[in-house]
């Protein structure tokens, strides 16, 4: 399967929105997200992007169809939590370009696909003048119930992009998990690259 990537930015995005927010819903329900989503939530939540000229949705289509995407802005215009987490750290989150969503159906993994949503990022935060780059993901424990047995986690792949966990340096986000009847806080633990 080929796939076709397009950076888009500002109104560009619209078109992508509503399949978008069901691909988060779709991919995040699964481990280590464990997300029950909600449309309505979803398309509100994404419009930030489409209203921030320097925000970014690397879209993936396999012919016209969107199978995966990836997002980012400036940390200084995400939510409140992710900036919140360097306020007693070294780093100015005017300088760091988040990596928010990274999101690909399971049958166009182990592709690429991974490797080009980080590049098309990392080249979209440079053209706006950004110096490093960071993400979060998810911590849940070695033992929780719904971790599959044959779960491999994406540290090696990070690693390899040149990213590495900042110490002590983590978000407190809740959402609501699958099969849950109210939202629960997460920690995410940041990773960062310079460019």
């Amino acid at each position: 399967m080929s796939l076709r990537f397009l950076s888009l930015s500002g109104a560009q995005i619209d078109p992508v929105i509503i399949g978008l927010a069901a691909l988060r819903i779709r991919v995040f329900r699964d481990w280590p997200y464990l997300y029950d989503g909600d449309r309505d939530y979803e398309r509100t939540y994404l419009r930030v992007y489409r209203d921030n000229p320097r925000a970014v949705v690397v879209a993936a289509f396999d012919g016209e169809t969107l199978v995966g995407a990836a997002t980012g802005l400036p940390m200084a215009d995400a939510d409140a939590e992710f900036a919140q987490a360097f306020a007693h750290s070294p780093h100015d989150v005017s300088q760091i370009f988040y990596c928010a969503e990274s999101v690909l159906l399971p049958d166009y993994r182990g592709q690429g696909a991974g490797h080009r949503f980080f590049e098309l990022r990392e080249a979209h935060a440079r053209a706006h003048g950004f110096g490093l780059v960071a993400f979060c993901s998810v911590v849940r424990p070695d033992d929780h119930p719904a971790r599959p047995a044959a779960y491999t986690p994406l540290d090696g792949f990070w690693r390899k992009r040149g990213y590495a966990p900042l110490q002590g340096i983590a978000a407190q986000f809740s959402w609501r998990d699958v099969e849950q009847d109210e939202d629960s806080s997460k920690t995410l633990q940041f990773w960062m690259k310079h460019l």
